[in-house]
């Protein structure tokens, strides 16, 4: 199987089918880690920002790392960032209630979205760089290294982020009331 470098270079003498290869291979996931952020409508819109910021910069692209996904989270945070300074303050709080995914017949609909509330209070209030660097290693499945390499900062610094942000999370009062249900529930089967 072609690298995500051999195609971003492929791409670079003119091999217009190799850039499309890469954006084959990860439009699912980068897709996926804007609606998390934004929700669906505004995703599939940034969606396709991501891929002509990432066409336009793929010279810059460093080929010695073969897959290009950390990569392309950093552009897709750049055009996050973007749109997030375009928008009134008031638009950038999510509807929790729409970003449920399916349709759940039980009551538990109910208690899924209270702990999503929950946790995205809690991750709202880490600092930026923690709740990057956490968002990219827990929901985006990245290494530590290639989290830091996604938003261009040394790999020791984004582990002391990630510390950080656990520690903070696990010592938030409505995150450790969450946990200790959860083991409450977990303990009686």
């Amino acid at each position: 199987m072609t690298s995500d470098a051999e195609l971003i270079g492929r791409s670079l003498t003119g091999d217009r089918d190799a850039f499309v290869e890469v954006i084959c291979r990860h439009e699912a996931a980068v897709g996926a880690y804007l609606a998390r952020r934004v929700g669906r409508e505004a995703a599939e819109d940034l969606l396709g920002e991501v891929w002509v910021a990432a066409f336009e910069s793929r010279k810059t692209y460093d080929r010695s790392f073969a897959e290009a996904r950390p990569w392309l989270y950093g552009v897709a945070l750049n055009r996050l960032r973007r749109y997030w300074r375009s928008r009134p303050a008031e638009d950038l709080v999510p509807d929790v209630t729409s970003m449920a995914t399916g349709w759940d017949p039980w009551p538990a609909v109910d208690d899924r979205v209270d702990i999503q509330a929950v946790l995205r209070a809690a991750l709202a209030e880490l600092r930026s760089e923690e709740r990057e660097v956490l968002t990219l290693v827990a929901w985006e499945d990245l290494t530590v290294a290639d989290a830091a390499r996604a938003l261009g900062m040394p790999a020791g610094t984004a582990r002391r982020l990630l510390h950080q942000a656990r520690m903070a999370l696990r010592n938030a009062p409505e995150v450790a009331a969450l946990l200790n249900d959860f083991n409450s529930v977990k303990g009686s089967l």
